[in-house]
């Protein structure tokens, strides 16, 4: 039975996210408006705060899933900024794909490293299968051309999963992933993005030139591309069963968070929700609260459970493209229906209202758009394949 009701160690460690959050708030707009800079790897306060997951050593099997305690953490975390950590997060979404795809001898080798994950190219974003990076494998080599662009922590990250094709005829099956350390001759990290939101995270562009990596750099060894079918492009694609869900919660965690600051501003006009009253017998405004504060939760709850299930080991391509799809929208509207409340309030720099605003735009994007969700979850419904709708 799902049981997302919290025990006391939960409700510990969520207030301890919660207590971290606020001061991440307090170098939020800085770093926003200095976008060349990185974040911190440590805040000053760091000291005086104990990492929330060293709670999880008391964890037991009577506490809430960590599967579910882990998407509960994110939406605390970005409720306070999206960027701005206590302490630097240690992972990438390649190291996702690591764990999902790599060999054990792989995962044993390269677990310690922070792997990001380079997906889109100039010419490539949802279309997957219109990869252009290209891999030969010459002798015991294989030879990386191409270029990737908006690649999440590829900065920092010490290598990336980069997605090549071995035949572009092939299509999707023809796609595969290769793990690339910094410093591999050919491999060069030309610069970190502007973007509209989400300005003081770490994302970069990168080219590969004749980029030589040994043959055992190609994620879980398989360099068959099969006749029929996507050969191991859907296994690399089950990687965003994991993530998808996350990003809703941290698209949530900031919609909350303009939910919250909205709400506070307009009580000290007056302005409170009548819980008692019915629809009609309350105002506008009133009734525009509560219709936010419930696509929160409806986002959060498809999030956990799309996150359990996972935790659980049974499928969930349908559930996390909905988890995806409704939170990356609520993260998107619910931030703007916060500012046509909020008016003036919302779109001056004096407050985070408006950065909340851009930072959550970027969920319903990355990681498969809200419109590639819904063909996702019109195909696992109706049984289509991606040539039969897409």
């Amino acid at each position: 039975m799902i049981d997302f009701e919290l025990t006391e160690l939960d409700q510990e460690i969520l207030a301890e996210v919660r207590r971290q959050a606020l001061i991440c708030r307090k170098y939020a707009r800085d770093l926003d408006e200095n976008e060349a800079e990185f974040v911190p790897k440590e805040l000053p306060e760091a000291k005086d705060f104990k990492n929330p997951f060293s709670l999880m050593s008391k964890h037991t099997e009577h506490d809430t899933p960590l599967s579910i305690m882990a998407m509960l953490v994110a939406a605390g975390a970005s409720w306070g900024d999206y960027s701005v950590r206590m302490r630097e997060d240690s992972g990438g979404l390649g190291n996702a794909a690591l764990r999902a795809s790599g060999t054990p001898e792989q995962i044993e080798r390269w677990k310690d490293k922070r792997l990001a994950m380079a997906i889109t190219e100039p010419s490539c974003g949802s279309d997957s299968k219109a990869i252009q990076t290209t891999a030969v494998l010459d002798g015991d080599e294989w030879i990386i051309n191409g270029e990737k662009i908006f690649v999440t922590t590829g900065c920092r990250a010490d290598g990336v999963v980069v997605w090549a094709t071995l035949d572009k005829s092939a299509g999707r099956a023809g796609i595969k992933s290769f793990i690339i350390m910094k410093g591999a001759p050919g491999f060069e990290v030309t610069h970190k993005e502007k973007k509209l939101g989400i300005r003081a995270d770490d994302t970069a562009a990168m080219v590969f030139k004749d980029c030589r990596i040994a043959r055992d750099h190609l994620l879980g060894l398989n360099e068959n591309i099969p006749k029929q079918g996507a050969g191991g492009f859907r296994a690399v694609m089950k990687t965003f069963n994991n993530t998808r869900p996350f990003v809703a919660a941290i698209g949530l965690g900031m919609a909350q968070a303009a939910l919250d600051f909205t709400r506070d501003a307009l009580a000290q006009e007056g302005v409170e929700v009548d819980w008692d009253g019915g629809k009609h017998s309350r105002s506008a405004v009133q009734q525009e609260l509560i219709e936010i504060e419930a696509e929160i939760e409806a986002g959060m709850l498809d999030a956990l459970h799309a996150s359990w299930l996972s935790g659980n080991g049974a499928p969930n391509n349908l559930e996390a493209s909905i988890a995806k799809a409704k939170g990356g929208e609520v993260a998107r509207t619910a931030t703007s229906r916060c500012l046509e409340l909020l008016g003036g309030l919302g779109i001056t720099r004096d407050h985070l209202a408006e950065k909340w605003f851009r930072d959550a735009r970027i969920t319903d994007i990355y990681e498969g758009t809200g419109q590639i969700q819904r063909l996702i979850i019109a195909r696992e419904i109706l049984g289509y394949s991606s040539s039969e709708l897409s």
